[in-house]
């Protein structure tokens, strides 16, 4: 059983905030290396062997706060699908910033990390080089592009499983993790026109603690995808250099396992890349689950986003994946994030609080969806919670045009997949648009604060950001 401090020390020599993939591969790097400096991990959710959604036994969300999928050692990736893409071409920009080389080597070195906490041995996607051709070739007639990216699944209940051995390791190994503490700011000091970070404000979330300054002499913030709009703020309140990046926005998609049955089996997650008519946005899919569940995630402020889990054991008969569209934002606007929580906001209001899903062939009929009319499908929604509605009196129409486009698209890659049962959930937000501006060894314009995973703008996903993570532990 996992034990940690419920004690926040005054200082320490490395803080690393957020216990996600990047936080968690940071902390094991250093230990690899033998550094011997004292590191304290500050962790607003829950340790793993406490992190369970109590949807799974009263069959409804309850919004817990924090979010128990979202929030706590290993953050939002792995209790989600808990997929390792081992290909530097699949999650984020890292490899732009490092080297396409340096990103590939660092994933082999991560992956053997996994291997070594008892991950699967099996790689998905690499057996059937002839059936990959002819989905290519479909892609291609379709104007797609596939990207056939080998797969390690670890699937989420035993990537919790997996992740609980690494916690245990970092606390064996004398790493400090508090949990349930919150870091509310970061502490910048100017001196002699150099702004450097000695240490953040954080709080215990039990009872009414005090907030308290922790120094430390490197600080890392590896906050995830629900920690990027905490970072946006600071970079704008430190003066932290950054830009507005792309902004992902979507749905999710579900369909039954037999229209997938052909790419399930040969790739088993198929990622599929367009730039529809009429806008030539990029549009993708991404986290596909065979046999898995769409799920819902709580992020602050009450915003409620859909996603997929996918296990190794529970199987459903329908398979899920997302249709995300990339979009660039002009000046004078500088807030994507801001942007698609209003967004997600409205179509929880439409919702009525909860998660909004329509078929797509009212999409097509220019209609919402009705209860009784789910019940005649042969797509038995997995996410039976969900509010039938119409996704299309929220979705911008830019990317619902975009969606609508690219769905048809994939129907040519895999038939039946613009169906008119297909289901739709929304809103199916990343919040990764803000990027902090950094070098090659990951330096901010702020001495000693360096900024990992997705909340950085710099990675999507899980591999992703344990590769950023394991490379800071050898720079730092």
């Amino acid at each position: 059983m996992a034990t940690s401090t419920d004690t926040l020390p005054v200082s320490t020599d490395i803080l690393i905030i957020g216990a996600g993939p990047a936080g968690i591969f940071c902390a094991l790097s250093l230990l690899k290396r033998g550094d011997d400096r004292h590191i304290t991990i500050v962790e607003k959710g829950l340790p793993v062997d406490r992190r369970s959604c109590p949807k799974d036994k009263v069959g409804y969300c309850v919004g817990c706060k924090p979010c128990r999928i979202t929030t706590g050692f290993s953050g939002a990736g792995a209790f989600s699908d808990g997929k390792l893409s081992l290909s530097y071409e699949v999650g984020g920009d890292l490899p732009e910033l490092i080297g396409a080389d340096l990103a590939q080597r660092a994933i082999k070195e991560c992956d053997d990390i996994y291997l070594s906490f008892g991950a699967d041995p099996h790689v998905e996607g690499v057996e059937r080089p002839e059936e990959v051709a002819k989905i290519r070739r479909r892609a291609i007639k379709a104007g797609l592009k596939l990207v056939d990216c080998p797969i390690r699944h670890l699937g989420t209940e035993r990537a919790q499983q997996l992740y609980s051995r690494i916690q245990q390791h970092l606390l064996d190994a004398g790493v400090s993790i508090l949990f349930e503490h919150e870091c509310l700011d970061l502490v910048v000091e100017e001196g002699a026109g150099i702004s450097s970070c000695t240490g953040a404000v954080v709080k215990s979330m039990k009872g009414s603690a005090t907030p308290q300054v922790v120094r430390a002499q490197e600080v890392i913030v590896a906050t995830g995808r629900r920690g990027a709009s905490w970072l946006a703020d600071a970079c704008e309140a430190h003066g932290i250099s950054h830009e507005p990046g792309p902004m992902d926005m979507g749905v999710r998609v579900e369909v039954r396992n037999e229209v997938m049955e052909d790419v399930n089996n040969v790739l088993y997650e198929s990622k599929l890349v367009g730039y529809p008519n009429p806008f030539r946005d990029k549009v993708r899919t991404f986290c596909q689950n065979p046999g898995g569940f769409v799920s819902q995630e709580n992020y602050d402020g009450g915003l409620a986003v859909v996603n997929g889990h996918s296990y190794k054991e529970r199987k459903s008969n329908n398979t899920n994946l997302a249709v995300l569209c990339t979009q660039h934002f002009q000046e004078p606007f500088d807030r994507p994030i801001a942007y698609a929580q209003r967004v997600g906001k409205l179509m929880n209001m439409l919702g009525a609080g909860h998660i909004l899903v329509q078929r797509f062939g009212d999409v097509l009929d220019g209609k919402r969806t009705w209860r009784k009319e789910l019940s005649r499908s042969n797509v038995v929604p997995t996410l039976p919670d969900a509010e039938p509605g119409d996704i299309t009196s929220a979705m911008p129409y830019r990317a619902m045009t975009d969606i609508v486009e690219f769905i048809k698209a994939v129907d040519y890659v895999v038939p039946g997949f613009a169906a008119s049962e297909t289901l739709l959930y929304a809103p199916e937000l990343k919040f990764y648009s803000n990027r902090v501006r950094m070098d090659e060894r990951f330096e901010t314009s702020v001495v000693h604060l360096h900024c990992l995973g997705d909340s950085s703008g710099w990675t999507r996903g899980l591999m992703m950001a344990s590769v950023m993570g394991w490379l800071m532990g050898k720079w730092l």
